[in-house]
């Protein structure tokens, strides 16, 4: 009989036991699942076993022992790995599968991904290869005896080989195929822990989900609304101009793509233009659009659902706010089965790099899709090799395409870098726009002052003294610190943006800007880069610090964005009292230096942009921080992986670092209370990000040991009132207290 074996249980409304669901069932159910998941890249039958044998150690009496009690009672937690000191159901699964390959290295495949559906993939030799053997190499068989016993399971056991051959060795077994074997164990391992989560999920508790329009649908939106939008204005001319070069070149066959378009050139619209025509040709299933930053991607969003509905839009990151989500969007969010995704460099990549469950169930749906991603320049030069890598990867073997879009593309195309520190990029990348140099130029609406002399520098007091001519100016420097100094000598009313304020008041401030913006009334901003990329403000003067010529090009596109006065706006570049942090940064603005030093009377083109790239890359300490091929690719032959090392090295935001402190800002006080009194939840945790502020570890303990903020369940929360003032954010540093007088 088939209807012995648990493998969930819950409790009803009324506190009664629900019918169990059943093993056999379970197992039947996942199967399926995973294998249509799994028919994206022709690997069905290996998903379809994984999905069989992933609860093979359900069938184990001790097992269902656990589940079943002599009273009656069940224990609606019981399926969870290692929950009360239950056995661990997944290592049978994973011990059979070397027993069923006769000991393949093949057998690893599966191993990893039956073996980690709960606790997520894990390092072979460290972890994974002691569940499964002894320590003179025999295969661990107690727990299977137990099971080959049971009639149930034996249909299960006698489940074939698969035959098809892995997606990866399509055209062979080179180097390009064993350094993206890691990728597809990821891709199988998505397939079936989501296959699992949605067949728990239906017995557990019923969820609604899907209910998107298809593409085709979509695409009469977009039309609709690109006809409604239409104007004669020159601009608008020129934008359409590259709208249409988008939809011509959405015929071209899928791979990969660049779209080098102005700031101000609709390539927002655009690049969604080529994505839907590319997408219903060559019958790609969703849309994926990765930007750089939360403080700017409920912009891009709330563009993509004035088009297209905004129930028919999934946003994927951390700034979320809960009170505008909806339940539709949090079940779309944990594994992308929407139609178009806004999400966020950090979790795209950290998913396609990550080993827990949780993260890596939507990897399946990003094959046969179109990857947006915004702002490329900023992808990390220290993770551009495994970047660059699970790109190709996701191109060659997965169908997807992929577009790299920017005003200020970077160098990624053959030979980055110059020895020893070289690595190879991208290559047979097609341009969507036909003369980007001369696009630059038609949407020329800025002059660009440059210093003669890029060593002398100027004082902050110089700086506010030529700030305070302007009706309307902006300012952008390289730090939070200089921002602050720099806003100090401003007068009253000039307002101050930086990543020392919670994003909720953030978003306060760009409102406010825009407001005043728009009213011509008398405004000056004094800013991070923060506003930099995406931020849609518009002013005609911009003063910029010396930085890097992507930085400086970001800057420009928040000067005369619309084209207001035809003789262009004023871009004011100057060298700041203190040159950029250590770092990244300070060959970012060395970089911007050599290059504009010969160069600064030419027109900042694409062409340019790719100079200064070429020139920032040949002084790269590293492109592979935590070291990819040792712990992804070296051993590929034999599938001895690190997973779970590489996905806790692989941190976009540095976050050992930083530390995240809860500040007190309107809201977030009942919230704090919330937390103090009941502890974290999911649902509030949501809430309370956008109230936190991320800092340096030496700013942290200065704040910490001055007692100014407190430990409450498990979060560092802002305890002294004058830590957080509006208008200025966390008064980090020792300069911001004025010892025995509250704050400056």
């Amino acid at each position: 009989m088939k209807n012995h074996f648990i493998a969930h249980i819950k409790k009803k409304p009324d506190g009664s036991w629900a019918t169990p669901h059943l093993l056999y069932e379970h197992l039947i159910e996942t199967a399926e699942k995973a294998s249509e998941f799994a028919s994206a890249f022709g690997n069905n039958d290996w998903a379809e076993l994984a999905g069989l044998l992933h609860d093979l150690g359900k069938f184990h009496p001790d097992w269902q022992k656990y589940l079943r009690r002599k009273t009656g009672y069940f224990d609606e937690e019981a399926h969870i790995e290692g929950y009360g000191n239950r056995p661990y159901h997944s290592q049978a699964g994973a011990a059979f599968v070397f027993e069923k390959f006769k000991n393949s290295p093949m057998a690893k495949v599966l191993a990893y991904i039956i073996g980690g559906h709960h606790l997520g993939l894990l390092d072979w030799v460290s972890q994974l290869q002691s569940r499964i053997f002894d320590e003179q190499g025999n295969l661990i068989q107690d727990d299977l005896k137990k099971i080959k016993q049971i009639e149930e399971s034996k249909q299960i056991l006698e489940s074939p080989i698969p035959e098809s051959n892995p997606i990866i060795y399509k055209n062979g077994i080179d180097n390009n195929s064993k350094e993206q074997i890691h990728l597809w164990i990821r891709m199988l391992f998505s397939c079936l822990v989501d296959a699992d989560f949605l067949d728990t999920e239906k017995y557990m508790e019923e969820k609604e989900r899907g209910g998107y329009l298809n593409l085709e649908d979509l695409k009469q939106r977009f039309d609709e609304f690109m006809i409604s939008k239409k104007s004669d204005t020159e601009i608008n001319k020129k934008r359409n101009d590259i709208l249409n070069q988008c939809r011509e070149k959405a015929d071209l066959k899928p791979g990969f793509f660049t779209l080098t378009v102005p700031t101000g050139g609709g390539k927002t619209l655009s690049s969604m233009a080529f994505a839907l025509e590319h997408a219903i040709k060559y019958n790609k299933k969703r849309i994926i659009v990765a930007i750089p930053y939360t403080s700017i991607i409920e912009q891009t969003a709330e563009v993509y659902k004035s088009v297209f509905g905004k129930d028919q839009v999934v946003e994927h990151h951390s700034n979320l706010d809960p009170e505008k989500e909806n339940s539709k969007n949090r079940l779309a969010s944990e594994n992308w089965d929407a139609p178009i995704i806004v999400t966020t460099n950090v979790q795209l990549f950290e998913s396609l790099f990550g080993n827990k469950t949780s993260v890596c169930r939507k990897l399946h749906n990003i094959a046969n899709s179109i990857i947006i991603l915004d702002e490329a320049q900023m992808l990390p030069q220290e993770y551009l090799r495994p970047i660059i890598s699970v790109l190709k990867g996701l191109v060659n073997y997965f169908g997807v395409t992929v577009v790299l879009m920017s005003a200020t593309q970077p160098a990624l195309i053959g030979k980055i870098g110059t020895p020893p520190n070289v690595i190879d990029g991208l290559e047979n990348v097609t341009e969507i726009i036909d003369d980007p140099d001369s696009l630059a130029k038609d949407f020329k609406r800025v002059e660009f002052i440059i210093p003669k002399d890029l060593n002398s520098t100027k004082s902050w007091e110089e700086i506010t003294e030529e700030l305070n001519q302007y009706h309307q100016v902006l300012c952008i420097v390289n730090t939070r610190t200089d921002c602050r100094e720099l806003y100090k000598l401003m007068p009253e009313g000039t307002i101050h943006l930086s990543g020392f304020m919670c994003g909720e008041e953030r978003s306060e401030v760009i409102a406010n800007i825009k407001t005043k913006l728009n009213n011509n009334e008398p405004i000056k901003v004094i800013s991070t880069q923060l506003v930099e990329a995406g931020v849609d403000i518009d002013f005609l003067v911009v003063y910029r610090a010396l930085t890097g010529l992507d930085s400086i090009a970001q800057a420009a596109g928040r000067c005369n964005r619309e084209n207001k006065i035809k003789d262009g706006g004023k871009v004011f570049v100057f060298v700041p009292p203190k040159p950029s942090p250590s770092g990244y940064l300070r060959k970012c603005e060395d970089a911007g230096k050599a290059i504009l030093r010969n160069k600064s009377n030419e027109d900042f083109t694409p062409s340019l942009y790719l100079e200064y790239f070429k020139y920032l890359y040949s002084n790269i300490n590293s492109f592979d921080k935590i070291d990819f091929h040792s712990r992804l690719v070296r051993d590929a032959s034999a599938f001895d992986f690190q997973f779970k090392t590489f996905a806790e090295n692989f941190n976009m935001i540095d976050d050992k670092k930083q530390m995240s402190i809860i500040v007190r800002y309107k809201n977030s006080e009942s919230l704090i209370n919330q937390l103090k009194i009941a502890g974290a939840s999911k649902e509030l945790l949501r809430k309370l990000q956008r109230y936190i502020v991320n800092i340096p570890i030496y700013l942290f303990n200065k704040i910490r040991e001055a007692n100014y903020i407190e430990y409450s369940n498990g979060y560092w929360v802002q305890s002294d009132e004058n830590l957080y003032k509006p208008g200025l954010g966390l008064l980090a540093n020792e300069s911001d207290w004025i010892v025995g007088d509250g704050v400056v």
